[in-house]
């Protein structure tokens, strides 16, 4: 697979937020938010810091195994799993949740970003091993994120009755119709129809979806050694059930969270205000908020109640049954594994930058973070028209409007902007106003008022002047609302829009290959690929 790369600096594409830009800056607005900075430094002083905390790695090691029964499992697979019972041994996490057929593109590049910065762990720090893991955030139960697939020309959405998390929910017929779209979409691309049966062999009727993502997921990097944790498990929640009973007893995760997002919110949006209890109920096809109403713990959408010790006398027996939150999930993944680094998202950092005292309050090492890897894929003959109407990199992150509007004045051979006549209308009425205040300063305001709206009434005209000419470029004006629409999807970044199955089916595995070559490890870019025809 022949292609080209070629990097920006996030803050050019316009598309990430202050928090996360300043993070990637290390601006000192941050800097008490996080724990280890987002290099090599700060990843080998995280790797010092994770050699001090207990994990369970005999629950951590069975409980992988257990999962991975009946699955292929490559030799680099067993070797990672069974090294992760050395105490030498540490990972790379990204989570994500069991988006059907894996979701937004961003799913598959985040999860190789892990592999690459694991593999290059391993080679500035030879006498340890590090393991690239994806933890599936399986407990979620917003299906109307997760169910759906953007698949050629096809928004698909998996229609079905089932409820609560959805890792938990079962493939049933209309999930195999699902798959029978995706064949139509796919199946006369090179291979199109080698991808769909993938999807038949993981996504097989009455398979929990947790168990059809793992399958898929291990089908597509088990060579590379990734390793998929499914934390919806009996024994590893036992692990995390002294944190849970001080969350039932002392709600301590609340007020931590809320005095750092006070401090927080003084410069950035706040992402995640959390709950007094950060913990759901999960039982069989339902997960439901836990509220301490008085001295009771109730669940109302389930009709159960409990006394304090009930309910930590249903957290020692069944812990499977309590699901953290998005304030307590990530410190729930960083007690179970021996973890340095997290990967995610713009989102994700945000609301990670909220955490660092309650790791610090539950003992918990706090682990590097780094924003996943995000790229545009360009196919050749798209940037063959970006290049022709002198459209670069930079350029083309930013609006329809002003794109379309810079390349009119580019091209018109028409003075188009009024600059000129801007200033010397300045220039007079700076003038017309020394003249008057002699006569009369009264009329000072009058003379202004009169400035402002010829002003206004110039910048209108100059409007309309660039709206004449833009007929003139009608069919340039296309082609740029037409590659805009391509690969900005809704105006949106396309890894937030476009499934994978788009480029496999078309490529096949070396789409994939090639999105790990170009992959960066600690190298914080935005990437451009140009996909030969």
């Amino acid at each position: 697979m022949d292609c080209s790369s070629s990097f920006l600096p996030y803050e050019t594409t316009g598309f990430f937020s202050k928090i996360v830009i300043d993070y990637l800056n290390q601006h000192e607005n941050l800097s008490e938010f996080y724990l280890h900075t987002p290099d090599l430094k700060g990843l080998a002083t995280a790797l010092e810091v994770k050699k001090l905390q207990p994990i369970n790695r005999e629950v951590l090691v069975n409980t992988l195994k257990a999962q991975y029964i009946g699955i292929g499992l490559t030799e680099a697979v067993q070797n990672n799993i069974n090294s992760l019972s050395s105490a030498n041994t540490f990972s790379v996490t990204t989570a994500h949740q069991p988006n059907i057929f894996t979701g937004p593109l961003y799913f598959i590049y985040k999860i190789i970003h892990t592999i690459k910065l694991a593999e290059e762990l391993s080679q500035l720090h030879p006498e340890n091993n590090f393991v690239p893991i994806y933890y599936m955030g399986s407990e979620d139960a917003d299906l109307d994120e997760l169910g759906y697939a953007n698949i050629g020309d096809q928004h698909l959405v998996w229609e079905t009755k089932q409820t609560g998390a959805v890792g938990r929910m079962k493939v049933d017929k209309h999930f195999i119709r699902l798959i029978d779209a995706i064949r139509g979409q796919i199946g006369v691309l090179p291979f199109g129809n080698e991808l769909a049966k993938l999807f038949s062999t993981c996504y097989t009727e009455s398979k929990t979806i947790q168990q059809a993502t793992l399958e898929l997921v291990n089908a597509l990097f088990g060579e590379f050694g990734l390793v998929v944790l499914i934390p919806d498990n009996r024994l590893l929640k036992a692990e995390f059930a002294n944190t849970m009973r001080k969350e039932l007893t002392e709600q301590f995760s609340q007020s931590i969270v809320e005095k750092t997002t006070n401090q927080l919110q003084k410069n950035y949006k706040v992402q995640a205000a959390g709950r007094p209890i950060n913990l759901f109920y999960l039982l069989n096809d339902k997960r439901e908020r836990i509220e301490l109403i008085g001295d009771r713990y109730e669940i109302v959408a389930l009709e159960k109640s409990f006394s304090q010790p009930e309910i930590l006398a249903e957290l020692s027996s069944f812990p499977e049954r309590f699901s953290p939150n998005v304030i307590l999930r990530g410190a729930f993944q960083e007690t179970i594994l021996p973890n340095i680094a997290f990967i995610g998202g713009g989102g994700e950092l945000a609301y990670w930058l909220e955490l660092k005292e309650l790791f610090k309050t539950i003992g918990v090492a706090y682990p590097v973070l780094v924003l996943r890897n995000s790229f545009l894929l360009l196919q050749e003959k798209q940037a063959r028209k970006l290049k022709v109407m002198g459209i670069d990199d930079a350029t083309m992150f930013q609006s329809t409007t002003t794109i379309i509007n810079k390349h009119v004045k580019v091209h018109s051979s028409n003075q188009l902007e009024l600059g000129t006549e801007l200033k010397n209308l300045e220039i007079f009425y700076q003038h017309l106003l020394a003249r008057i205040n002699q006569v009369d300063a009264s009329l000072g305001e009058h003379i202004i008022a009169l400035q402002v709206k010829a002003i206004k009434q110039l910048k209108a005209v100059e409007k309309k002047v660039l709206r004449a000419e833009k007929r003139k470029f009608e069919t340039d004006i296309k082609q740029i609302q037409s590659l805009k629409t391509q690969l900005f999807p809704m105006d949106n970044l396309q890894e937030r829009h476009a499934n994978f199955s788009n480029y496999y089916a078309q490529y096949g595995r070396e789409w994939i290959n090639h999105i790990y070559h170009i992959s960066k490890g600690m190298e914080q870019q935005f990437g451009i690929l140009i996909l030969k025809d």
